[in-house]
């Protein structure tokens, strides 16, 4: 005896949930008073690959402006960016972009 295969229905994804879903989200690292300004220009170059001249720039609005915005997409992407910041010891945080 066979085994019938019986079709799932899917939901669609409402119109709700889709706009969630696309919407920009922002990686932020802020200023602390525990890393060397060399240090997070080392992060920003090794883990996001900018060249100097931008990591250096990032680096000195987190300086000099309290934060900077490192990264922006999908929300789980901004969370992943977001953690690896806490692993190199930055302190970051995710939001939502600004229209």
């Amino acid at each position: 005896m066979g085994v019938m295969a019986v079709p799932v229905e899917v939901p669609e994804r409402t119109r709700q949930e889709e706009a969630i879903a696309s919407r920009l989200w922002q990686t932020v690292v802020w200023n602390d008073p525990v890393n060397l300004m060399n240090y997070v220009v080392h992060v920003f170059r090794s883990y996001f690959g900018f060249p100097r001249a931008q990591a250096e720039r990032l680096m000195l609005a987190v300086h000099h402006d309290g934060h900077a915005v490192v990264a922006e997409g999908a929300r789980e992407q901004m969370e992943l960016h977001a953690q690896a910041m806490h692993d190199y010891g930055l302190w970051a945080t995710v939001r939502e972009a600004r229209p």
